[in-house]
């Protein structure tokens, strides 16, 4: 955007922050007051079967993931084994908080059924939280949070990744089904643009150090594991994984099919695999 990539092209595209992440997003797509959005992708399929208001259209990241679990300073954890009856702060139903309380769950054969959470709104949320119930747990990502350790606000018991691509780019059905053409360029432009990204990375570590105010090592090491969709594929080709985890955790119905999240074929008529160089 700021580099004019859309606008040149005669798309005209507006950013918003959502600091309660997937779950704000979702809730904001579902009033339409969000036309695009990228979210986590386990957040984006489980609402997209459920509420049928937005297609997952690309994969934005194929890499995982990697959550850090965190408890207050004050808390009497000092390592995961220790917890018996996990507690957990989220920002909002159905976001990646949320989800991802289940995989570690999972991971740790807790009983989810008997899993607690208490909804915090977003990430400053939990650290009120936890100034109050410091032995509550919760997922946040791991750079976003690693200055909040650093400085003894928060207390990192573990860490968990994803086990499939972490983020997509999904689309209101009025988009998908009036706008094609917009939303292509669209893919076409953030793919080429990433992949660009991604080759001229020490220039792209000072850019997002400088951006986000973090340290050019941290980034350095962000960049390195982290890999963008840089094709135009078919969405449902990755989310095989996903929808797996979501029926063993009853979070969606057990005869949910993956491709109803998805643009169908007619979408797809004409698109070309390996995007052009913009």
């Amino acid at each position: 955007m700021d580099e004019g990539l859309f606008s040149k092209r005669g798309i005209n595209i507006s950013w918003q922050d959502y600091k309660g992440g997937t779950g704000d997003m979702i809730k904001a797509l579902e009033s339409k007051q969000l036309n695009l959005a990228v979210l986590l992708t386990e957040g984006a399929l489980k609402a997209s079967l459920q509420s049928k208001n937005f297609k997952i259209i690309q994969i934005y990241v194929n890499t995982p993931l990697v959550w850090g679990v965190y408890c207050g300073v004050a808390s009497k954890f000092k390592a995961l084994s220790e917890v018996e009856k996990p507690d957990f702060c989220i920002s909002r139903p159905g976001s990646g908080s949320h989800l991802m309380a289940y995989l570690l769950s999972k991971k740790l054969h807790w009983n989810s059924e008997q899993l607690l959470f208490t909804e915090v709104g977003n990430f400053q949320g939990a650290l009120e939280e936890f100034s109050k119930n410091p032995d509550k747990l919760f997922l946040w990502e791991r750079f976003m949070t690693k200055p909040f350790v650093t400085n003894n606000d928060l207390r990192k018991l573990s860490e968990i990744p994803t086990p499939w691509p972490s983020f997509c780019i999904v689309a209101n059905n009025d988009l998908v089904e009036n706008n094609k053409s917009d939303l292509i360029e669209i893919m076409t432009i953030i793919s080429t643009y990433t992949y660009k990204f991604k080759q001229n990375t020490l220039e792209s570590i000072d850019y997002i150090s400088d951006y986000f105010n973090f340290s050019a090592h941290d980034m350095r090491d962000w960049i390195i594991d982290t890999d963008w969709n840089y094709f135009l594929d078919r969405p449902e080709l990755k989310l095989d994984r996903v929808i797996t985890f979501l029926k063993e955790m009853n979070l969606v119905d057990a005869q949910a099919n993956v491709l109803d999240a998805v643009p169908d074929d007619t979408f797809w008529d004409g698109v070309e695999l390996f995007p052009p160089v913009i």
